[in-house]
């Protein structure tokens, strides 16, 4: 990308409001306004402009960010990790068998402790309902506390790296492949997204996907389809912001049963396994309990309810149903690929190899994405600290 256009990009931020954003925290997108998404997109846009053209994106000399991952994780950790030293943090990762959180350590305790010279805290809890945002608020609300008292000499902000109820990171690198692929955000009115689940052999994945893509997706004039086997039913209440979304964006948003109905003219799928709602409450129930006889019996009766619907898989058949048989297959990854990683699974072999490589486009947002949340949290110009970065034209390598 050249210097004229990053500089016409700096100018565009530059009139949008997204005053709100800084000091705060990065949770689930629909606290966002319009322009504090369309900034994340453009400072996102713009970071990887400067790099690409060799320009050094260090707006920090100093500094940490905390990962705290309290689930396996591939491309966020290392999204978060890159973004991190994109901007010159420092990155330490929390983890908590080596703290003192084993002897009793409190939330408010870890929190503070870890953020004497913090700016930015990610965390991912993403595996019991009603734990992994309550547990973001629980630290955001210590961190306030401590900036307030003067403990700290700044207040770290959070980045939700994944949590029970939305997976922010991961549909703003969504959608802002989306918006790159087609052209722009004026092209997107109209499109239609199917955002189905698919088998896995596996139990248990969160709903902060599937959920994350209609709470976000719906704002953007797309036309949204969730779809699932019955008794797969995600948050009602994320249902519901879906709707207002589409409401307020002149688009629809629909929930069917059937896989097939949802691909018919689709321009974009998204085809993707998760538990169902009613399923994940009862497992965060059975493990506040710590009763691992009930988990077992679960995860049984889950793999065998999940073995019902083999069919919903993504296939060339379905494939060719969907929008000049050419819609654009998107997965947060990793998938679950029939014959290759699994026996049977969410996709066929030869559908995942066909956009192997959009799909590694569609990942490589993300790193971006979370930066422009620490950018714009920590910056209160950011169009004067990406101005100066473009100005001074400082080499990224030396």
């Amino acid at each position: 990308m050249d210097r004229t256009r990053i500089c016409q990009m700096i100018k565009g931020l530059a009139e949008l409001n997204y005053s709100g954003m800084y000091q705060k925290d990065f949770l689930e997108t629909w606290y966002k306004t319009d322009g504090e998404i369309a900034a994340t997109f453009a400072v996102a846009d713009i970071l990887r402009g400067l790099r690409e053209a060799g320009i050094s994106t260090r707006v920090f000399d100093s500094g940490l960010g905390i990962s705290i991952f309290r689930d396996n994780s591939t491309r966020t950790r290392f999204s978060f990790a890159s973004a991190c030293n994109l901007l010159g943090l420092g990155l330490q990762d929390l983890d908590e068998g080596k703290s003192q959180i084993a002897h009793g350590e409190t939330v408010r305790e870890t929190a503070t402790m870890v953020s004497f010279m913090a700016e930015t805290i990610g965390i991912r809890d993403d595996m019991f309902i009603g734990k992994g945002n309550a547990y973001m608020r629980e630290v955001s609300a210590a961190l306030e506390d401590s900036y307030r008292e003067g403990v700290l000499e700044q207040r770290p902000t959070i980045v939700d790296l994944q949590c029970d109820i939305d997976h922010p990171t991961q549909a703003m690198a969504d959608m802002l492949h989306i918006i790159n692929h087609y052209g722009g955000v004026e092209k997107l009115k109209g499109k239609k997204i199917a955002m189905t689940w698919a088998y896995s052999p596996s139990y248990g994945k969160p709903l902060s996907v599937p959920q994350g893509v209609i709470g976000l997706m719906t704002r953007f004039g797309m036309d949204v389809t969730l779809a699932h086997p019955k008794g797969y039913e995600v948050m009602p209440e994320v249902e519901a912001v879906a709707a207002e979304n589409a409401k307020a964006a002149g688009c629809t948003f629909k929930r069917t049963n059937s896989m097939e109905e949802a691909f018919e003219g689709a321009d974009i799928v998204y085809p993707k396994s998760w538990a169902s709602f009613a399923a994940m409450e009862k497992r965060s129930k059975l493990y506040g309990q710590n009763d691992q006889n009930g988990i077992k019996k679960l995860e049984k009766e889950l793999l065998a309810q999940n073995a019902k619907f083999k069919k919903w898989e993504c296939t060339e058949k379905l494939m060719k149903s969907t929008h000049r048989s050419k819609a654009l297959y998107m997965h947060c990854l990793p998938a679950d690929i029939t014959g290759v990683s699994c026996k049977e699974g969410e996709v066929e072999a030869s559908v995942f190899d066909r956009y192997r490589t959009p799909l590694y486009k569609e990942a490589s947002y993300k790193p971006y994405i979370i930066a422009a949340m620490i950018l714009l949290a920590r910056k209160n110009n950011p169009v004067d600290t990406l101005d100066k970065l473009l100005q001074a034209a400082g080499p990224r390598v030396l």
